[in-house]
């Protein structure tokens, strides 16, 4: 699928462990599409056993394809994506630690760079969060699947490791 249609959107979004992101995400009204990758890094074709060492560059990803008539990617950042992780946090989500695990938007076109930094404004403006959103907007550059046995993980395996929520604002 290409990154936009007349029909859908893409987004990429990476704030820890893609199996917790992946499991709220595919849940939202207008999300058609999700599947966990990597991206933000260097290496051709990254593996979770490379991804993992912290050294590729990657972040463990969510690409989401999406209706825009029905979810805008504004929302999608605002009420969903700055929920389900904590954007102020470095390289940190709960346990996972690592570069791999950075909060990052990884966008698809100038429109989505522009409306990422407009969302980063207003959040921070918001005081939601005590402490400045460290979430990093950058280009997405190539998508890669993860392994199979990472698509659709807490599906597969209910009660598996998460720590991912939706906070109250």
């Amino acid at each position: 699928m290409s990154e936009k249609s007349e029909a859908h959107e893409v987004a990429i979004l990476a704030g820890g462990c893609f199996w917790g992101m992946e499991d709220l995400l595919r849940r939202i009204d207008g999300v058609i599409e999700t599947g966990v990758g990597y991206t933000g890094g260097t290496t051709d074709s990254p593996t979770y056993q490379t991804v993992k060492t912290g050294r590729t560059g990657h972040a463990e990803s969510v690409r989401i394809v999406f209706d825009p008539k029905r979810l805008s990617y504004a929302e999608l950042i605002e009420k969903w994506f700055f929920r389900m992780h904590d954007p102020t946090t470095k390289n940190r989500q709960g346990n996972d630690i690592g570069t791999q695990y950075r909060s990052a938007i990884f966008f698809t076109s100038p429109e989505q760079e522009k409306t990422a930094h407009a969302v980063i404004e207003k959040v921070n403006a918001s005081g939601v969060w005590k402490a400045p959103i460290v979430t990093e907007v950058v280009p997405s550059g190539p998508f890669t699947p993860a392994e199979d046995y990472h698509q659709d993980y807490l599906e597969k395996n209910p009660g598996g490791y998460t720590c991912h929520f939706l906070r109250d604002f």
